[in-house]
């Protein structure tokens, strides 16, 4: 007789204290950060941790840029990676071990390295990735050196002395990164193969890095801040720029156009669920002023007024797809009054005209 499984729970609040929901990325293995962990005393109570994210939060910390860029498949590819990222040897990149490369002599030895050893690793597929690709990016403005400080502690406690490595700064952009080229195969013979999870501890990581460095940066995922539209794949925007229609574009207009046409709107579940965790995060958001104006601390209570200014100031829960439909709707709506008004110019002009015949 088969044992029976617990029931899984329905949604990431029976999961995570509420202080959690609001901040953390939905994943099957939440992780427990300092400021998941409940007062002992008083669960519901909003510890110090909880305040100092909240803080970050409402205050509009900048966000942090943790992002896989691609992978490597085989020795030319890393090598011309390489060769990029250090602009040909121009700029000094350094290894796990501390070590400076620096030139092209310096490239060339990291290059040898890297290809005998993928040369050893008979498991690996032919398509297999021999290296990940990772920025780390902070807006204009922040320290250059403390984001090369604080990617360097990012490269130590993530991947320590178990992988290989190599990371360069760029400083030619407005947003001071790092490129950081990590090996796929670990010394303990495991892959390295990042999820959803993974990357927001890293964001959550690079971000703790900065803040022990005297800069302000937060690590939240996009509906902490009332957002819930992704952002463009890199490709859909070139070809945005370069005035060329993305299928992707095309297929939704199409798909909104024939919806305004008929007055009929096709039900997406997804929706609603969407409309629903909104205004549950809002909620919460609300709840913790509250909370903050209990304590009856003038700075409790400031906080707590900066709370609802934010909830306030949150952008409505639309998607793409219904930011699309009104665009058109709106689009239609001027168009049939610009025609509405060009035909009554049309017949005061005849009759104008038939008053000067008389």
């Amino acid at each position: 007789m088969s044992r029976r499984r617990p029931p899984r729970p329905t949604d990431l609040v029976s999961e995570l204290p509420a202080i959690s929901y609001v901040w953390e990325t939905p994943n099957r293995r939440p992780r427990r950060a300092e400021w998941d962990i409940p007062d002992p005393v008083a669960p519901g109570r909003l510890t110090a941790a909880m305040r100092a994210k909240l803080e970050r939060i409402v205050r509009r910390a900048p966000e942090v840029m943790v992002k896989i860029t691609g992978r490597t498949k085989g020795v030319a590819h890393l090598k011309s990676h390489l060769a990029y990222i250090t602009r040909n040897g121009e700029l000094d990149a350094e290894t796990e071990q501390g070590a400076t490369l620096a030139g092209r002599a310096g490239l060339k030895d990291l290059q040898q390295r890297w290809e005998d050893d993928a040369g050893l690793d008979d498991k690996r597929r032919r398509n297999g990735s021999l290296s990940i690709n990772i920025i780390l990016s902070m807006p204009a403005g922040t320290d250059a050196v403390a984001v090369k400080d604080s990617a360097r502690a990012f490269a130590i406690e993530t991947f320590g002395y178990n992988r290989d490595y190599v990371f360069v700064q760029h400083l030619d952009d407005k947003h001071p990164h790092v490129h950081l080229t990590v090996r796929s195969l670990g010394h303990d013979g495991k892959r390295l193969n990042p999820r959803k999870a993974d990357l927001q501890a890293w964001r959550e990581r690079f971000a703790g890095e900065l803040r022990l460095r005297g800069v302000a940066a937060e690590a939240t995922p996009r509906r902490t801040r009332g957002r819930v539209r992704k952002a463009d794949r890199g490709e859909v925007v070139a070809l945005r720029k370069r005035k060329i229609t993305p299928d992707v574009d095309r297929l939704a207009r199409k798909e909104m156009l024939s919806e305004v046409r008929s007055g009929r709107a096709a039900k997406h579940p997804w929706d609603e669920q969407i409309k629903a965790r909104q205004d549950a995060i809002r909620q919460l958001y609300l709840d913790y002023a509250a909370e903050l104006q209990r304590s009856g601390k003038p700075a409790d209570h400031e906080l707590a007024r900066e709370v609802r200014q934010f909830v306030k100031d949150m952008p409505a829960a639309e998607t793409r797809r219904r930011a699309l439909k009104n665009e058109l709707s709106e689009l239609a709506n001027s168009r049939r009054r610009g025609a509405e008004q060009g035909v009554e110019t049309d017949r005061r002009g005849a009759t104008r005209g038939d008053e000067r015949a008389r």
